[in-house]
């Protein structure tokens, strides 16, 4: 439901508008924590966290976590913000309760990130105390104290002892954690997200209703903010998480098996992740009640294939800035999807504007910058006032003294009063002496005939000239003449300034570690001349003449010797993903990319292979 809150047409009441619904009333002061330690004094023998082959009870999660909170108010104020460093684990989730407890922020980190940004990261939100798991404790810096989940002090007492009693002068207002944005305008930058923002999320909505009886699955990295819904989703509703374990990268059929062997009935996956999963993995869906995806935009033929598989299943699609915490706007759906897969309406507790340059709300049709205001809306960013006052603006459309925050994404407003992502404002460039938004042009691509996904990227030449490069994913089979087809469809619709040099035909697109699609591997995976081979060593056993083939056909060169080059001979990242996709599935053997960017001969990954089928550790 929208309810207008300005109004001077009947179009323009669609572009400023509130969500509402059945829960849209308060959530109440309770903060996260506490309605975890309410349902471990309710049901105390309810499972509240399964990983590994291991299941913590309510009463369990809460008493270890009380324990840790114990050890950490000996050490740090409240209000701290406490760097956590762990892959998915129980110690994991018994760590961040085990922070927001003790009455402090969480700073969670991606152990993936190489040590130099993490302690960039510690430094800039100010965190002197860490808990990390034990095989990450050596990886901060010394100004950080590191503590274990084994070696943070526990107190004495019962095994199980509540603190939902314990209440202090905190309130929801309260930062519960900092999620650092990814800095594509600049240094990444601290959000300070507060419990309201996160009550807001999981509790106050009418799109998701997660129940007790639900199992939520646990999957993205917990330094994005897409694991917010995940874990406080499932916890704050007395359901199950199910926490799928490791970190980085996630093997697709170890996924599977985390979710049909747990009954999982919920999951939240970036919209990267899905993908892959609705191509290869249509299975994965089938006990499933609610998926839902976010952080890109959706495949309206993908999305269609899913719920045409799997009648009844109900699809949300998401958007929304890590500043107004996960979700802004929401698409439910079980019913095939419209063309394009819309990002829906402002959610409960959330007011969204679509805004025109000069701050007027656009009409049905109209383009315009998202703003939004409400209870999501975070804090501002960690010790940047000046970044703060920037982005988060005086509200005209809420209570007096109220915020909003200008996100830099553009929408276009539906007939029916959905919105439509439309890209962002701030990848403006200036090609041949025009100003060009690659966005506008990534959108006018997807709408091809014949085009799945799209993806526009800047690329620069020696010379400093700067050039549109397009990155399509074909609804069909695709055939050499696409790319040239496609361009000229294009030449027809937008001005010749605006129409991408190339355009290159994939069959995915590549992801990164939080699901999102990889532009800067984009960026550099255009056509490249072939470098000086060296003198031709033909292969001398099978594995090596099979990796030559596979070369060959991916790099589209011949003849292949086993000391030629993978990158020399013009590869790049998304064929490294591919080529290592396909030796996973023909070889039944899994070599890191790191390896393969190290040894990148035939020779010299051949004997990567053999010695990973031989038990051994790859060297890299």
């Amino acid at each position: 439901m929208i309810d207008s809150t300005v109004a001077d047409t009947p179009a323009e009441s669609r572009s400023v508008s509130s969500g509402s619904g059945p829960h849209a009333a308060d959530a109440g002061e309770a903060l996260l924590h506490e309605r975890v330690a309410a349902h471990a004094h309710r049901v105390p023998d309810a499972p509240a966290v399964t990983c590994d082959g291991r299941t913590l009870t309510y009463g369990d999660l809460d008493a270890r976590a009380e324990r840790l909170a114990a050890g950490l108010r000996t050490r740090v104020h409240e209000d701290a913000v406490i760097a956590v460093l762990m892959d998915r684990s129980t110690d994991l989730i018994v760590t961040l309760l085990g922070v927001l407890k003790a009455g402090c922020a969480y700073l969670a980190l991606n152990t993936a990130d190489p040590d130099r940004r993490l302690a960039e990261l510690v430094a800039d939100a100010g965190a002197r105390l860490a808990v990390a798991a034990p095989e990450h404790a050596g990886r901060l810096p010394d100004t950080v104290e590191t503590l274990t989940p084994a070696t943070a002090p526990a107190r004495t007492g019962p095994a199980h002892v509540s603190s939902a009693a314990a209440r202090t002068d905190r309130t929801a207002d309260d930062l519960a954690y900092v999620c650092y944005t990814s800095g594509s305008t600049g240094a990444p930058k601290g959000v300070g997200v507060t419990h309201r923002g996160v009550l807001r999320l999981v509790v106050s909505q009418d799109w998701l209703r997660l129940t007790p009886e639900d199992t939520v699955l646990q999957v993205s990295p917990v330094s994005f903010d897409a694991s917010t819904l995940e874990i406080f989703g499932a916890l704050c509703a007395g359901g199950r998480l199910v926490v799928h374990p490791g970190g980085g990268r996630v093997d697709l059929d170890a996924l599977a098996a985390t979710v049909t062997g747990h009954g999982v009935t919920v999951v939240n996956l970036a919209t990267g992740l899905l993908h892959q999963l609705i191509e290869s993995r249509l299975s994965f869906f089938a006990g499933l009640r609610h998926v839902v995806t976010g952080g890109d935009v959706a495949s309206p033929a993908l999305v269609a294939r899913l719920l045409d598989a799997w009648p009844g299943l109900t699809f949300t699609n998401g958007y929304g800035p890590t500043e107004n915490t996960t979700f802004t706007t929401c698409w439910t759906t079980s019913g095939p999807p419209p063309d394009a897969v819309p990002i829906g309406r402002a959610v409960t507790g959330t007011g969204v504007a679509v805004l025109d340059d000069a701050l007027r709300p656009v009409t049905a049709g109209g383009t315009g910058e998202i703003y939004t205001w409400g209870g999501g809306l975070a804090r501002g960013y960690l010790g940047r006032p000046a970044a703060t006052a920037e982005r988060f603006l005086p509200c005209p459309f809420g209570p007096p003294g109220s915020r909003m925050y200008r996100t830099g994404d553009l929408a276009r407003l539906l007939p029916d009063g959905n919105l439509e992502f439309a890209g962002r404002t701030d990848r403006q460039v200036k090609v041949r002496g025009y100003r060009v938004e690659p966005g506008a042009v990534e959108a006018a691509l997807a709408r091809q005939s014949g085009v799945d996904r799209a993806v526009v990227v800047v690329e620069q030449d020696g010379a400093g000239r700067k050039r549109l490069v397009g990155h399509a994913v074909p609804s069909g089979t695709a055939d050499e003449g696409l790319g040239a087809r496609l361009r000229a469809s294009l030449a027809a619709e937008l001005p010749g300034y605006a129409v991408p040099d190339t355009i290159l035909v994939h069959t995915t697109l590549p992801v990164t570690a939080h699901g999102k699609v990889d532009r800067s591997a984009l960026a550099s995976a255009g056509p490249r001349p072939r470098a000086v081979a060296n003198a031709y060593v033909p292969p001398a056993t099978p594995l090596q003449r099979r990796l030559t083939e596979l070369w060959s056909a991916l790099l589209d060169t011949a003849p292949v010797g086993i000391d030629d080059d993978f990158f020399d001979l013009g590869g790049h990242s998304l064929l490294a993903a591919e080529l290592l996709d396909v030796m996973h599935q023909e070889l039944g053997v899994e070599i890191p990319a790191t390896a393969l960017y190290l040894r990148s001969t035939v020779a010299e990954l051949s004997e990567a292979v053999g010695e990973t089928l031989a038990g051994r550790e790859i060297r890299s």
